[in-house]
């Protein structure tokens, strides 16, 4: 008789480092928004993989910032923490070819962690010559005692199913928390916001993204289309009207980017609304946070 497994597998890393990558790579399909730009993602989002008798449940997780000046920093490196002490095993995900201080610091968080830290070498895709991927490998493997040591590349899905006939054997026998045609624990209303910032997060240059968030105040499915009423808050009037364009023919370009989108993952036609609005310094205050959806472990 086969064992039932069922653990949580926590994907830690710097920010920017791939991580949303690496889960939407695994599941197989878009669990979370992916950008170029650090802090795309700033919530804790749970994908969930079922086959066969084996249930993995990701947690995808802010990167861990060595600066948390502002109180949304410091929310998103406890939810990061918070994941760590949940886990039956931890992904910790760097670049191969580029190992940096935050990787240092994560490593050095990763010290007082139970669970087995399976290292894992992103971008792969880069190395020049193949050759040199055998000495970055060593050179993990002197950071510390890793589980294992896997390297790919998620953009490109390179030896990606190494991994994922790894993670299995690290879970606890268990039954399954989550029904099997799960795929996440957040909402629609929660990935349409999502989506949303996507956009504006890809459209947008320098420190704008970072300033705002996105808030979804009417979600109504009616007989022949859903209607999405958005707002996007930002910290100063210089934000909003860089938000808007000229003539808002910024905001126009990203609602219809995210309207496609949504109508495809939605299955049918969506009509999109969108607000700019100021909130002075909504990302320095754990209330309003709070208020706009962030989650304080």
């Amino acid at each position: 008789m086969s064992e039932t497994r069922c653990g949580f597998v926590a994907v830690v890393g710097r920010p920017n480092v791939g991580k949303s990558t690496l889960i939407n790579a695994l599941m197989g399909s878009k669990v979370s928004i992916v950008t170029a730009k650090p802090q795309t993602t700033r919530h804790r989002i749970l994908a969930v993989r079922t086959t066969g008798d084996t249930q993995v449940v990701f947690i995808d997780t802010p990167g861990l910032h060595r600066k948390a000046g502002k109180a949304m920093n410091r929310m998103m490196n406890r939810t990061a923490a918070s994941a760590l002490a949940d886990a039956d095993l931890v992904l910790f995900v760097t670049e191969a070819e580029r190992w940096t201080e935050e990787d240092g610091d994560v490593l050095r968080r990763l010290q007082a962690v139970k669970a087995p830290v399976v290292a894992v070498l992103n971008k792969v895709d880069l190395v020049r010559p193949k050759e040199k991927l055998l000495a970055i490998i060593d050179e993990m493997s002197g950071r510390r005692e890793f589980a294992d040591i896997v390297p790919l590349s998620a953009s490109r899905q390179d030896n990606l199913d190494a991994l994922a006939d790894l993670i299995p054997g690290y879970l606890p026998e268990s039954p399954h928390l989550f029904p099997s045609e799960m795929r996440t624990d957040r909402g629609v209303e929660f990935h349409a916001a999502e989506i949303i910032r996507e956009k504006l997060t890809l459209s947008l240059h320098q420190e704008v993204p970072y300033g705002l968030t996105v808030q979804i105040e009417q979600f109504e499915t009616g007989e022949a289309q859903t209607t999405i009423h958005a707002v996007i808050w930002v910290e100063r009037d210089s934000q909003k009207g860089i938000v808007v364009g000229k003539g808002g023919a910024v905001l126009k370009r990203i609602g219809r980017e995210a309207r496609l989108e949504l109508k495809e993952q939605l299955g049918r036609p969506v009509h999109l609304e969108l607000w700019v609005k100021v909130k002075d310094n909504w990302a320095d205050s754990e209330k309003e946070l709070l208020r706009l959806g962030y989650e304080s472990p």
